[in-house]
């Protein structure tokens, strides 16, 4: 009965619970074929097929290189929360190590390279907590829970490919290092409060031990955001940073603090919504920041969340500045809004080819892996999220895992496009609700990416001077693509 009550609950709530297999054995592309893999809204699931490579095709649904290109593309992946990591880990290690191969593997799976790391505690955690909860830097450690829980599971990530890329954000400081809003208490709550500048120094040094703990144990981090959605401050664990807060901190603080221990790891501003929260003052957060040169130096680019707004603000964003990058590091789904046909069409449209063709170098989910009860999740968080996978509380087994149409997602553009791919100028055919998007790997294959969001199949020729190929697209599909010339 309680596996039957599982699965109802899952039906409801839309998320195929027996029609979401793993991914395919990996098969290399050779210079006769192209290999191609389909998901839709009407059953197929990462499908993977082949075309062969013809001669060059001069026909109506041709498309053709310019000879520009655009931003390099860091990776695709998700979130490795605590919660993800108390899900994995109690998974049989057989299970665990075959569901992560097929999420991190480039060899045997999809190759997901880039992943989120909460710095301390977050709303789906265990419990509230940085490194450093009693007052002084003499007291900073790895937290227990971070030690039992998140350092097992990278381990294993790393193992499987070491070329992950990390992109690190905290939740909040330390208590003690806040204050309320005039300036004047000390705020003791891990809700809401805001940096004391008195600390200012003190939390730029705290960036700096974790970083350096963090690569003393393996996992080198690639950037690090100050402040997740620093505009909100009803998180369970939240602090309320203004541009003028964050411009300063950076510019006083961490900048010099990164640069006097000579860490390499990025540092991107911002991490929060299109419509910044709709506070006036806060509106085009990062770009003010990037005005002021002296902190402009410091900070690599900006990344963005998709809970409001619209991506088309990444439109002003590179025009502006566009020598500074941009990220999507965070969207969840849950019970308020998902759907799996429409999030498969409407996510991939606005939140992959929509950051890509913005200049976007990486696009990460939230939660890698919750469990069939939307946690662990901790009071005044998300209790209705799901991850990018979920998991049956009940076994644990890698058979009950259920992919969502993130996964998926991920999965596309992960399977075809490694690290470093750069984005390539076309032209030629278009058509309204096609969307496509072309690249060259650092190892010389093409690849593509397409979206068909129309009731009927979509044909369309990529073509070289030395072959083309010819993509069908389903209805209602998202289809990668990838060959050697």
């Amino acid at each position: 009965m309680r596996f039957l009550s599982t699965f109802l609950l899952f039906s409801l709530i839309g998320i195929a619970a027996t029609c979401n297999p793993p991914v395919p054995s990996p098969s290399e592309p050779d210079d006769s074929q192209a290999h191609v893999y389909t998901t839709n809204t009407s059953g197929l699931r990462f499908q993977e097929s082949s075309v062969p490579l013809s001669a060059p095709d001069n026909g109506d649904f041709r498309v053709t290189l310019t000879g520009e290109t655009f931003q390099t593309v860091e990776g695709f992946g998700f979130a490795v929360t605590q919660s993800s990591c108390f899900n994995l880990l109690r998974m049989p290690e057989a299970d665990r190590r075959e569901f992560l191969t097929e999420v991190f593997s480039r060899e045997k799976g999809l190759g997901s390279s880039l992943i989120r790391v909460c710095i301390g505690g977050s709303d789906f955690s265990l419990d509230e907590f940085t490194w450093c909860d009693k007052q002084g830097l003499d007291n900073f450690a790895a937290h227990p829970l971070d030690v039992q829980y998140l350092f097992p599971v990278l381990d294993e990530i790393f193992a499987i490919n070491p070329a992950v890329k990390i992109i690190a954000s905290p939740w909040s400081c330390p208590r003690w290092m806040k204050m309320d809003d005039n300036g004047r208490t000390p705020f003791d709550s891990w809700t809401s409060g805001r940096l004391n500048p008195v600390c200012y120094q003190e939390y730029a040094n705290y960036f700096v031990l974790w970083i350096r703990e963090m690569e003393r144990r393996g996992y080198p981090i690639y950037a690090i955001t100050l402040q997740n959605e620093p505009l909100n401050r009803g998180n369970s664990m939240s602090l309320y940073m203004s541009w003028e807060e964050q411009r300063d901190f950076l510019r006083d603080a961490v900048g010099p603090a990164f640069t006097a221990a000579g860490l390499k790891t990025r540092i991107l501003l911002f991490d929060h919504n299109y419509n910044f929260d709709n506070i006036a003052s806060q509106v085009d957060y990062p770009l003010h920041i990037f005005e002021d040169a002296a902190a402009a130096r410091y900070a690599a680019g900006s990344a963005w969340h998709n809970y409001g707004g619209n991506v088309s603000t990444l439109d002003k964003v590179h025009a502006q500045f566009p020598d500074k990058e941009i990220f999507f590091t965070e969207a969840s789904i849950g019970t308020w809004n998902y759907s799996y046909e429409k999030c498969l069409i409407d996510d991939f449209r606005d939140i992959f080819l929509g950051t890509l063709s913005r200049w976007g170098k990486g696009v990460t989910y939230w939660n890698l892996m919750l469990d069939d009860k939307k946690g662990p999740n901790r009071p005044g968080g998300c209790n209705t999220c799901y991850g990018g996978v979920n998991i049956s509380s009940s076994s644990y087994s890698y058979g009950s895992i259920d992919r969502t149409s993130q996964y998926y997602q991920v999965a596309h553009c992960s399977k075809v496009l490694q690290p470093g791919a750069v984005r390539l100028g076309t032209q030629g055919y278009t058509n309204r609700g096609i969307t496509y998007q072309w690249y060259r790997n650092p190892d010389g294959s093409y690849a593509v990416l397409l979206l068909n969001e129309n009731a009927v199949e979509a044909k369309i020729v990529f073509s070289t001077d030395k072959h083309s190929v010819t993509c069908k697209v389903p209805p209602r599909a998202i289809q990668s693509v990838r060959w050697i010339e």
